[in-house]
């Protein structure tokens, strides 16, 4: 009963929105839209390089920066979760700080702040946006691990330590597998809010291999003067994120249900 509840609610928010949707093409100008917009000449023109440079850099900077941000996330979690004040001080404040400013305000002073007042260049075309998407990731990516190592029942900590295990040990073998599980769909998330902190880049240089997705669409705009290319951009952007979300979605229900038969 409860499926087919939720199945007629999808069905009639679908219906709403088709009908929204046919409204509102009913009182818009095709002809103009589909020239400034969605001009089939220009479409075409943006592939096969909208994908083979711009979506792959995409994915370079969003593979690589939430790695990164997992490393150090990882630390930063257990440097909260340590029984040294001065480690809980040091990661507490880093977190409220990376949280609290805007992301694009972190990747500027990246790209220059830390060249001027050190007096030293990031080398690599890619270094940049992968260090500052690093740095932006982790402090999220912390508090989704710090609230997963939580989430595990402390006795399985104290049955550790009954046995002799070093800490190392009971974090590696016992607490992190099982919070791994429980990480999976917040960690799904960070991704596509990472995927999409890369249109950032665009605003702190990049070079004409390392095109991610947004400029390559702002730079077809400026090169065509039409707003096409911005929009084919936008629908790739959907085709890589829409996925993930469904499957972080489809994962929580999954170990909500599990949790439910284990109770």
């Amino acid at each position: 009963m409860k499926k087919l509840s939720e199945k007629k609610k999808n069905l009639t928010n679908f219906l709403l929105i088709s009908l929204l949707f046919i409204l509102l093409l009913s009182f818009a100008d095709l002809d103009n839209l589909r020239e400034t917009m969605f001009k089939p000449e220009i479409i075409k023109d943006q592939f096969p390089k909208i994908i083979t440079q711009a979506a792959k850099n995409t994915m370079i900077f969003t593979i690589t920066g939430f790695a990164g941000g997992s490393i150090l996330g990882l630390i930063l979690a257990l440097m909260k979760l340590s029984n040294f004040s001065f480690y809980k001080i040091i990661s507490s404040i880093y977190i409220d700080v990376v949280r609290g400013l805007p992301a694009i305000l972190i990747l500027i002073f990246i790209a220059y702040g830390l060249p001027i007042a050190f007096g030293f260049r990031i080398p690599g075309d890619y270094s940049k946006g992968i260090l500052a998407l690093s740095i932006v990731s982790s402090a999220y990516i912390a508090e989704v691990i710090r609230s997963g190592i939580q989430a595990i029942p402390i006795g399985q900590r104290e049955a550790g330590n009954a046995l002799g295990m070093s800490r190392f040990t009971i974090y590696s073998k016992i607490i992190l597998p099982q919070a791994f599980k429980i990480m999976i769909p917040p960690m799904t998330n960070e991704v596509v809010l990472l995927l999409k902190d890369t249109a950032l880049i665009s605003v702190i240089g990049v070079t004409a291999t390392t095109k991610e997705l947004t400029r390559f669409g702002r730079d077809g705009v400026m090169s065509d003067a039409n707003a096409t290319p911005l929009v084919v951009a936008g629908f790739i952007y959907l085709a890589l994120t829409i996925p993930l979300t469904r499957l972080a979605g489809r994962l929580e229900k999954k170990l909500s249900s599990q949790d439910k038969k284990n109770i």
